[in-house]
């Protein structure tokens, strides 16, 4: 009965990653949360990784979505030829990536000692609540879209958006999703072109943070997995994998016709609810 528990568990875990990852409302943070509140019953050092490394489900649904726009090879009349295009836009990727992994590296253990925690998800997801609703809302007339496709995104912009995916690798509930798509707004790009390049950000991000969290866990206790634990893994990512098909569409017929003010709400309200419960624990 105990195995059924954990292996629904796993389950919810995975819904809740293959949603809040692509939505700008901080995977890791529900995460965290939900580990509060429903525990899956595996080690310390287990959940640290897991909690990472199902976001690969979820990587692996960018990929397959996206695989023509991310695939620099074409074969023309039986020659293949690079793609220049996605050379670039590759370029820009690894550009923007690397705050968050040099920093990623360097803080990692401080980073999980002194910021995942329920307290810190809840302050992280009021305070960027309140910029996107002042983004799309007080401040909406102030902006200008000047960036409508992706090989218009500089360099620059690139790096840019890198410093604000940043902010998220540090301050777990500022949302990876929701830093690099405010970043992006500020910048001039359309929501479409900021999802998409968020999305695309989130490849060599989530493979470098899994290999590194995997690597971490290993070392420090061997290949020390439990048949559940390797069970929960399986699920979680499959079911993560699933479910970000389905929400990734959802969410660019969305955009293209409203904006990410309700998903500041949602914020300010789950840090509230959050704090509350912390309270009355």
């Amino acid at each position: 009965m105990s195995v059924i528990v954990e292996i629904i568990k796993a389950i919810i875990f995975g819904v809740v990653e293959g949603i809040t990852e692509w939505l700008p409302v901080s995977s890791t943070g529900h995460m965290i949360i939900l580990q509060d509140i429903m525990p899956l019953n595996v080690s310390e050092g287990f959940w640290k990784m897991f909690n990472v490394v199902i976001q690969l489900g979820a990587i692996m649904a960018v990929v397959l979505l996206f695989w023509n726009k991310l695939w620099p090879v074409k074969e023309v009349k039986g020659k293949k030829y690079l793609k220049m295009g996605t050379m670039k836009l590759w370029a820009k990727i690894v550009i923007a990536c690397l705050p968050a992994a040099i920093v990623g590296i360097a803080l990692d253990d401080f980073i999980d000692e002194h910021f995942y925690n329920p307290s810190m998800v809840a302050a992280a997801l009021i305070v960027v609540g309140v910029i996107f609703i002042l983004i799309e809302g007080r401040f909406a007339y102030m902006k200008k879209t000047t960036v409508t496709k992706l090989s218009d995104i500089t360099y620059k912009e690139a790096l840019i958006i890198g410093v604000f995916q940043l902010l998220a690798a540090i301050f777990p509930g500022t949302s990876r999703s929701g830093a690099t798509i405010i970043g992006g707004l500020m910048l001039g790009l359309s929501r479409k072109v900021a999802a998409e390049f968020t999305f695309f950000l989130a490849i060599p991000v989530m493979f470098g943070a899994s290999l590194l969290k995997t690597v971490k866990y290993l070392f420090a206790g061997g290949i020390a997995f439990t048949g559940l634990e390797v069970m929960i893994l399986i699920i979680g990512i499959v079911t993560a994998f699933v479910v970000s098909i389905f929400v990734i569409g959802g969410l660019m017929n969305y955009i293209k016709k409203k904006n990410f003010m309700p998903f500041g709400w949602y914020r300010i309200a789950l840090g509230i609810v959050v704090i509350i419960y912390q309270a009355l624990r």
